[in-house]
């Protein structure tokens, strides 16, 4: 079992056919973690159904569940899918805590979490159709899973339409162009070092200039698609990407980064 001091994990979106539970559950039994950072999106509230909860989304929380009682400190940061939990928030029940942002110091190093629908232009002014767009969202993946099995028996290798499509459409709406830039300008005048974000489903680990200054932006992906965390261990953050290490096909992978603080 690999030991890890943070984990960073969002966009899970459990509670929707597109949410890989079964192989998020399958990395968490593999690891031991000090702390993880759920960093929104974890339960999709907007698309939530009775019938449809399965056994793997389940786990999942119990797993989670299992880790806060074992000591592991579990923040939960709410999103736009779940941002009826921004109701209630903040709450703290022992290792547990529910809240919309998060400061911590990693290492003396001051690093801000938050999910980032706060720059997204869609979801603050026109919430309904952004719902909208999440169910049919949900559809597309479904089809596009079959589309995959199809190219996979003919060895051609998987392709993402949703994703094509959700950042045409996000282009289009100009709404998240400016996404990581934004992040960084306002983490830079909080006098952060570290800005850590999720909602856009883009895992990255990089340094974004603004003017003389920089910072560091780390986004931890998503769990329907790209199947990726933040690690942080022996003093490195790094993407983890689940494909990278169950995938023989390199089309299906994403190469790991590394950053120390």
């Amino acid at each position: 079992m690999r030991k890890l001091d943070i984990l960073v994990l969002s966009d899970l979106h459990l509670g929707t056919y597109g949410s890989h539970a079964g192989d998020l559950l399958n990395y968490l039994q593999t690891i031991k973690v000090d702390t993880i950072i759920l960093n929104g999106d974890i339960i999709d509230i907007w698309q939530f159904n009775r019938k449809y909860f399965p056994e793997a989304h389940f786990k999942v929380l119990k797993e989670l569940i299992d880790k806060i009682c074992n000591g592991t400190k579990v923040y939960y940061l709410t999103g736009n899918h779940d941002d009826l939990l921004r109701r209630i928030s903040p709450i703290q029940i022992a290792n547990f805590q529910l809240v919309d942002k998060l400061v911590l110091n990693v290492d003396d190093v001051k690093m801000w979490f938050f999910h980032g629908d706060v720059f997204d232009s869609i979801v603050n002014h026109s919430q309904f159709i952004a719902k909208l767009g999440g169910h049919g969202y949900d559809i597309l993946i479904r089809i596009n899973r079959l589309i995959n099995r199809i190219l996979k028996s003919f060895g051609r290798s998987p392709y993402s339409f949703s994703k094509m499509i959700k950042m045409s459409v996000k282009k289009a709406a100009k709404h998240i162009s400016d996404f990581e830039s934004t992040a960084a300008k306002l983490a830079i005048e909080k006098g952060y070092k570290y800005v850590v974000c999720g909602h856009i489903h883009e895992p990255v680990i990089k340094k974004v200039y603004n003017e003389d200054s920089h910072i560091i932006y780390m986004n931890s992906g998503d769990w329907v698609e790209s199947l990726t965390s933040l690690e942080y261990a022996e003093g490195k953050w790094r993407i983890y990407s689940h494909l990278e290490e169950t995938s023989e096909d390199n089309n299906c992978k994403i190469e790991l980064e590394e950053l120390a603080l």
